[in-house]
Formats: C-alpha cells, structure tokens, sequence
C-alpha cells in the first residue's frame, strides 16, 4: 500500500471505531443503558412511521430475518417493539415500536443530530460543501461495491471444514 493509501485506510478504520464508542458511551444514559447498539439501530430502522415488516426491516439494516429475529425478540422483551401477525396474511411478521421505542429513537437522532451539527459547525461553507461531495463519492462506491459482491456471491454455499 502507498503511503498515502495507508493514512486513509488508517483513518477510515479509526473513524468508524471512533463513532461506535462515542455512540456507545452515549447509550448510557436514560432508557437507552437498557439496550445494545445493534439494538439501538434495529429501532432506528423500524422508525416511527408505523409498522414495518421484519423483511423490510432487516433489508434496511442490511441482515437477514434470522439475524434481525434475535434482535427483536430482545426488544420486545424489553418493551421497546411490539411484533404482531397481520389477520390477513398470518405469514408475515410486523413490528412497531412501542412509546419506549420511539422515544429511544427520538434520543437517539438527537445524538446523530448533534453530532452532525458539530461536525459541520468546524467547516466553512466550501469545506462543507466538499465534505458533502466527496462523502457522496465514498457512499457510491461502497453501495456498488456492495452490489458488486452481493451478485459475485449469490447462490454460492458456504462449506465448513468438519473438525477431524
């Protein structure tokens, strides 16, 4: 790797550890100490527009039903989603966060918010500006690499070595 390649990998790894533990350490305050991360995010996916499908749901966080499954089943337990079965179609599965839910998600886009806020208050209008372009670049790349590897791997199995 060049030098200039290292630096950014660097970064890039840095940046997104960085942004997990503050998120983390903001978690324990309030309602939000009763979950985890990954739990605070399967609530923010659910949203507060309503009930949402579990496949909806765990297409937006990227994961399968089975994954997203475990997840909610801890939320529920915990008061902050609600799961129901349609009458009219018994074979989907529906989830809605409760009050508990929506004000976990309500504090925590807070947080992003002011995050953000903070953020783009260190920039000038041109460094913003380029901030906002070249963040764009970096979304597109990762959103087509991803499809890129979604198509490589489709239909392929995954074999595990057997212990001798």
């Amino acid at each position: 790797m060049l030098k200039q390649e290292k630096k950014l990998n660097s970064w890039f790894v840095d940046t997104f550890n960085r942004i997990s533990k503050v998120e983390q350490r903001a978690l324990n305050e309030g309602i939000l100490e009763e979950i985890s991360l990954n739990e605070l995010h399967t609530i923010e996916a659910i949203g507060i527009d309503g009930p949402q499908t579990m496949s909806e749901v765990a297409a937006r966080l990227l994961v399968t039903v089975g994954t997203l499954t475990i997840s909610v089943n801890r939320l529920v337990k915990k008061g902050f989603v609600w799961r129901y079965r349609p009458e009219d179609d018994r074979r989907v599965v529906m989830v809605l966060l409760t009050e508990k839910g929506k004000d976990a998600y309500k504090l925590h886009q807070d947080f992003h918010g002011k995050m953000m806020k903070s953020i783009l208050a260190e920039l000038d209008k041109n460094e913003e500006k380029l901030l906002l372009h070249t963040m764009e670049k970096i979304h597109d790349f990762f959103m087509e690499l991803d499809l890129s590897l979604q198509e490589q791997n489709k239909g392929k199995t995954i074999k595990v070595a057997k212990d001798k």
